[in-house]
């Protein structure tokens, strides 16, 4: 081998410098000349390198119940906003976020699309009906009357007995429907910035049969040429219907026609009363059969697990033994409360529950509908994706800062409420995708390399395979050997090609400006041969030097909350976690799923906040403390 020494470089370097022709090698003269593997450890990397955080749940002024709760911002706001800019909310009030998103879907609702932004400037066509002059008559008024006509719309929506007229007026055919579609779809072109930030077209199918909520949220991958070439769904008939079955034959129709892509996403299934994650039951006038578990496999890879109304992977009825399993927790009712709940229906509504089933579901039809990967949102109504704490500006435009938000309910009926201090300020999606393109981070959704955090911007990997070990951890880029050897979260373990257990790599770092970590916890269910499921939670790497007691419960990291001052201190917690683990309970005859939960040390919630900037007195049962946390998308295997 010709060695290259420093001194004739430095001749070189000389001679150039002298005047005489500079020599460029050619590739062609170089290749060959190194190994294989660059000494660069970032060069021809094709793995993605960081999280992009994005909300794929957001309303503007344009969705039906944000515009009638006095939300009067729109579209270019919401994306300006998302993007890191101050920009002024419907009460009057400047607000930014702390650091600018990396993508976001805005997700307006589509039945009644254009008349919020009418009732708001009281459109002759809107008081020519009796209910929508009653409506306008008390949006004008403004406090108590405005959000009692807001109600009155929601009510009328979900019994389905909007005015005729005004239904014929903003549904598909009609012109305010075509115009405001129109609209989002030009302003998310307007604000897609490719490599900087991803602004997708999308929207709410709203679902809510009885009260019970069957929400998706569709996800195109495509720009205005395919979008404008449809209308998006509807609920109300007769333009649409509820059953998800329609939005599945929707989804199919527009790839069809436009040779597009979608995605849809379910959320709030805790107030869906059982109906979210049916199993061999009938459900609203369907049934789960070989056609339902395909077509949802198919078009729902994901799931929002955690939001603004309530975090929805577990409840301590389904997980007794799951500490941490009663967090933010609505288990009232249904989405308007005409309905209380019942144990028996808890099973169909959380996404642990949910894994368990699709692994009975995938013994009995070949197909798992309930193969998703896990993703946060806000579900805000404001217009504004805030879901930090000291940040925090609510559900809606009556939920904005104020003395008097903690103690005005969200929802009230004769029987129960969801009061306003149990409002989370949640969550956000964090997406593992190799550029910040919509074809990129929509791919990323497909193959379920997603997860959750009710806010904080933890970077969390998440390997599975079948030869990890602890020399794998003596790397700062995991990333690189976790590909290599396994598989990333969203994914199937690969064959099993000896009698090992799998064995999972896990990475955890705080947010930069956050909370140190507690924990980090593997959550595996699985299905006996007997057909019956079951979980167990896993602590696999935590801070401060604890030891599991006699029990096996890991003490509590403590707690550094000022609740005068509503902060805290990381003098407790780690900043990193990262560990090797082998299931020690590993049966190769068992489908299984695992997924890693991160607990931060505990830190004020929003509640806490507002109690010393308004100096407020507090209702004795509104938490004041809590444990934020990420949930990644499961790894799953198959004895097959």
């Amino acid at each position: 081998m010709k060695l290259f020494s420093i001194s004739a470089a430095a001749g070189l370097l000389l001679s150039s410098s002298m005047g005489f022709a500079q020599v460029t090698p050619s590739h062609e003269s170089v290749e060959g000349s190194f190994p294989a593997k660059p000494y660069s450890p970032y060069a021809n990397r094709t793995i993605p390198e960081r999280p992009l955080w994005g909300d794929t749940h957001l309303h503007t002024g344009l969705s039906l119940d944000a515009g009638a709760f006095g939300n009067i911002l729109g579209p270019d706001d919401a994306w300006r906003f998302a993007k890191g800019e101050q920009v002024t909310s419907s009460t009057g009030q400047p607000l930014r976020l702390s650091r600018p998103l990396d993508w976001m879907v805005l997700t307006d609702h589509t039945d009644l699309m254009g008349f919020a932004p009418d009732l708001q400037a009281g459109k002759p066509g809107v008081l020519a009906d009796p209910k929508g002059l009653e409506w306008y008559e008390g949006y004008s008024e403004g406090g108590e009357a405005a959000a009692k006509a807001a109600f009155d719309i929601i009510t009328n929506f979900s019994q389905m007995t909007l005015p005729e007229v005004l239904l014929e007026s903003y549904s598909p055919g009609a012109d305010a429907f075509a115009f405001t579609w129109e609209k989002i779809v030009q302003a998310a072109e307007t604000h897609n910035d490719p490599g900087k930030f991803t602004a997708f077209i999308g929207f709410e199918w709203t679902s809510v049969p009885k009260g019970f909520n069957l929400h998706r949220n569709v996800m195109l991958r495509d720009g205005p040429v395919r979008a404008l070439q449809v209308v998006p769904p509807v609920t109300q008939p007769p333009y649409g219907n509820t059953d998800p079955k329609s939005l599945y034959q929707w989804l199919e129709d527009y790839q069809a026609k436009t040779g597009g892509r979608a995605v849809a996403f379910a959320h709030n299934g805790n107030l869906s009363n059982g109906w979210m994650f049916p199993t061999e039951e009938t459900y609203h006038g369907g049934k789960v059969d070989e056609e339902y578990v395909k077509n949802r496999a198919k078009w729902e890879p994901h799931y929002e697990v955690t939001q603004i109304k309530g975090d929805g992977e577990a409840h301590p009825y389904l997980s007794p033994d799951d500490e941490f399993a009663d967090y933010e927790n609505w288990d009232v009712g249904n989405l308007d409360i005409t309905q209380l709940k019942t144990d028996d229906m808890l099973g169909g509504e959380y996404a642990r529950e949910a894994l368990k089933l699709g692994l009975a579901l995938e013994a009995k039809f070949g197909v798992n509908p309930y193969k998703f990967g896990m993703g946060g949102a806000t579900d805000s109504h404001t217009s504004l994706t805030t879901a930090e704490e000291e940040n925090y500006f609510g559900k809606s435009v009556s939920a904005e800062p104020s003395a008097t938000r903690v103690l005005h309910p969200f929802v009230e009926s004769e029987l129960g409420s969801f009061e306003g201090h149990t409002l989370v300020a949640s969550g956000y999606t964090a997406v593992w995708a190799t550029d910040n393109t919509r074809s990129a981070i929509f791919d990323a959704f497909k193959r379920k390399e997603t997860y959750a955090t009710t806010g904080p911007r933890i970077a969390l990997r998440f390997f599975g395979g079948w030869d990890f070990d602890e020399n794998d951890l003596r790397t700062r880029m995991p990333a690189d050997i976790g590909y290599t050897k396994g598989v990333p979260m969203g994914s199937d373990l690969r064959p099993r090609e000896s009698d090992a257990a799998p064995s999972f790599m896990v990475y955890a770092l705080r947010d930069p400006i956050g909370a140190n970590l507690d924990r980090v916890q593997v959550v595996k269910g699985w299905m006996e041969a007997d057909g019956s499921l079951k979980e167990r939670v896993y602590d696999v790497v935590w801070s401060d030097a604890r030891e599991p007691g006699s029990d096996g419960k890991l003490p509590p990291v403590g707690n550094t909350v000022d609740m005068e001052a509503a902060t805290w201190t990381n003098t407790i917690g780690a900043s990193e976690l990262a560990t090797i683990w082998t299931d020690p309970d590993f049966d190769p005859a068992e489908s299984a799923f695992y997924y890693v939960r991160v607990l931060e040390i505990p830190t004020p919630r929003w509640v806490l906040y507002d109690k010393v900037r308004y100096n407020l007195e507090l209702p004795e049962e509104a938490e004041l403390i809590h444990q934020e946390r990420a949930y990644s998308s499961p790894i799953w295997y198959s004895p097959s």
